[in-house]
């Protein structure tokens, strides 16, 4: 069995295409019941975040690769060649090297996010109660955890409360310039509404309006916040009062239409509506951001904070990066060792029991000699057999493309039958 990894993020396809191969509107226990029903894999973990939908997997050969790149297709009702340009593939310590960057926020949209590192495990916890996990994806998974928490603990990465919702806050200051006594909307209660009310609420803004389709929700995090919780009923009324909104509601169609947003802007002549859709799929349509003194911006126009991160983070990158070499390094150890060992194992028992078959085969022969000249022969022909497995065994143990490993590993235990028991045949 080999590691692959088969999936789109926001490096590869464009948020219409995202939200559309989005494993969680369904949840993700679905996606995995699904892939368990095909029989593409025994060991399976889908990971679906807002900048990313991928699938981690132990597949028994390169061919099942295509069937798992189709089950993204398939499994979403999409026609396969509008997903497939968009897709990745890694193989082996590609795999781990991806999802340690991942863990680490390495690969996601603002450098360094904490939230990720939580995604990635509760999308591991879920495959492992439903026994969706073995060896090898349990093995990289923690393997990915250590290498996250490293980057935490050894660098500065994190620091400075770097988000999306961070980074959303960071463009409308770049709209207003700055956002005190600015009114706030806020549509939705979830984690990323919550952790964007609480980044502009550091801004000085003079009101914040919590809008959700859960009550309770909405109260609670209107507490929070020092704000106040509306009806969403009323969301109109709050876009009207608003300055900034934000929408992050986890809904699986647009919940701010253009026909809504007419009305609102008739309500408000020459008061511009800054408007940051940070969810996937996206709550507000698309073509209400023509609307004269409507400004939207979507989760990918964020990729210019994103740049000033990385620019102002850049010694901490380079250690975070190193981390990673460094643990994907100690993975590709293990991951090397668990092919080459069984086989160096393996090739030792058959040529011990080829030098044992010898012995007895000529026992009648040897039983003439004393017991001392009958150990000498005992130990020279094990002697024999170590030579002989020296040059191999070092040259299997000394490859570094995991591929090769393979290869050399399948072509020996088929030249020496290693997968057999039997003794060989005595000769006369």
């Amino acid at each position: 069995m080999r590691l692959f990894i088969a999936g789109l993020s926001h490096r590869s396809a464009p948020v219409e295409l995202r939200e559309r191969v989005d494993f969680s509107r369904e949840g993700l226990e679905r996606a995995l019941q699904s892939l368990e029903a095909a029989g593409l894999t025994r060991e399976a973990v889908v990971l679906s975040t807002c900048n990313r939908s991928e699938i981690y997997a132990t597949l028994e050969r390169d061919s099942d690769v295509e069937a798992l790149t189709r089950f993204f297709s398939e499994y979403h009702r999409l026609p396969h060649e509008d997903v497939a340009r968009h897709l990745y593939v890694h193989r082996g310590i590609d795999v781990a090297r991806h999802l340690f960057r991942v863990a680490a926020g390495l690969d996601s949209l603002v450098v360094g996010e904490p939230q990720v590192f939580g995604q990635v495990k509760s999308a591991y916890t879920l495959a492992s109660d439903r026994a969706m996990t073995g060896a090898l994806l349990n093995r990289l998974f923690h393997a990915a955890f250590s290498a996250g928490k490293r980057v935490r603990t050894e660098t500065g990465l994190s620091e400075g409360a770097i988000s999306v919702s961070y980074a959303a806050v960071g463009l409308a200051k770049k709209i207003f310039g700055s956002l005190r006594g600015r009114t706030v909307c806020i549509a939705g209660a979830g984690e990323m509404a919550s952790l964007t009310g609480v980044h502009l609420k550091s801004q000085d803004v003079s009101r914040i309006i919590v809008a959700s389709r859960t009550a309770g929700n909405g109260e609670r995090l209107a507490a929070e916040l020092g704000g106040e919780s509306i009806p969403w009923t009323r969301l109109t009324e709050a876009l009207t009062a608003a300055d900034v909104t934000v929408t992050a509601t986890g809904a699986s169609n647009a919940v701010i239409t253009r026909s809504v947003l007419q009305q609102v802007m008739k309500q408000r002549p020459h008061r511009p509506l800054f408007i940051i859709d940070i969810a996937v799929p996206r709550d507000v349509e698309p073509s209400a951001g023509n609307l004269e003194q409507v400004f939207l911006y979507n989760i990918d126009d964020l990729q210019q904070i994103v740049k000033d991160n990385l620019a102002k983070r850049g010694s901490e990158l380079s250690r975070a990066e190193a981390i990673v070499d460094e643990e994907s390094a100690r993975f590709a150890e293990w991951l090397k060792s668990r092919d080459v060992i069984p086989t160096v194992v393996a090739l030792r028992e058959r040529f011990e029991t080829i030098r044992r078959a010898e012995l007895r085969r000529l026992d009648s022969k040897l039983a003439g000699l004393p017991p001392d000249a009958r150990s000498r022969v005992d130990e020279i022909t094990r002697l024999l057999v170590e030579k002989l497995l020296v040059s191999p065994t070092e040259q299997l143990k000394a490859l570094d493309d995991e591929t090769m490993v393979t290869v050399y590993s399948e072509a020996i235990n088929r030249l020496f039958s290693l997968a057999g028991t039997e003794e060989p045949h005595e000769e006369g």
